[in-house]
């Protein structure tokens, strides 16, 4: 089965075997992008549609998207939104908090920032972060079938995106511009030739060995 059809599968679950669910009608969509890198924020996105407003075309996961294509449609995402808000948390919360508990904090402080227009909190993947001001439910792959989780995918990825290249302008070393701050066989042999910088995240073996190399020393 395609991944796009174990997650459709997922989402018929929601109700089998009981009552008939209550149709939710404003529902903000919630995904990430950059929890892998070594460097950077990792970024979380909400979005909400309203349900009376015509449909965006082409919406998909970002990661099935091209580059150009996410920046065309993060701007009819921002005018045909009733509601988005993006949080980039930066590599030291990450850091601080361990890029799962880091990722769930951007969780809580997006769903915060649109729950004034949203009954319900769509999560992609398999955990509901405790604490969210809404009811909120899981949904593995709804980035493959959850409009507004789509959406939020491609806010998360450009935003994030965006950031990096503004990194890359100040610390042209690394190649951000090219690997938006993962662990590239590029981004590697640069990280170990200049030592981290300010962006890296230190709790990330390949940055802490970095670290404790001797013979490296970290960049301000």
């Amino acid at each position: 089965m395609s991944r796009r059809g174990a997650a459709a599968a997922s989402l018929a679950l929601f109700g089998a075997g009981g009552p008939a669910p209550v149709v939710v009608q404003r529902i903000a969509g919630v995904d990430e992008a950059g929890r892998g890198p070594l460097a950077g924020p990792v970024a979380v996105a909400a979005v909400v549609f309203d349900p009376a407003r015509p449909r965006i075309n082409g919406l998909d996961d970002s990661k099935q998207l091209t580059a150009a294509r996410r920046e065309q449609l993060y701007d009819r995402i921002i005018d045909r939104a009733l509601a988005f808000h993006v949080v980039l948390v930066d590599a030291p919360t990450v850091d601080r908090l361990n890029i799962y508990q880091a990722t769930l904090q951007g969780m809580r402080e997006v769903v915060a920032a649109v729950a004034h227009v949203a009954e319900l909190a769509r999560i992609d993947g398999n955990v509901v972060p405790k604490g969210l001001v809404l009811p909120g439910e899981a949904l593995i792959g709804g980035d493959a079938i959850d409009r507004a989780i789509m959406a939020a995918s491609i806010l998360a990825k450009v935003s994030r995106d965006r950031y990096m290249q503004d990194v890359h302008a100040r610390h042209p070393q690394y190649g951000f511009e090219q690997h938006k701050g993962y662990g590239t066989p590029a981004h590697l042999a640069a990280l170990r030739e200049h030592g981290p910088c300010v962006e890296h995240r230190r709790s990330f073996a390949p940055v802490r060995e970095c670290l404790e190399a001797p013979a490296v020393a970290a960049i301000a």
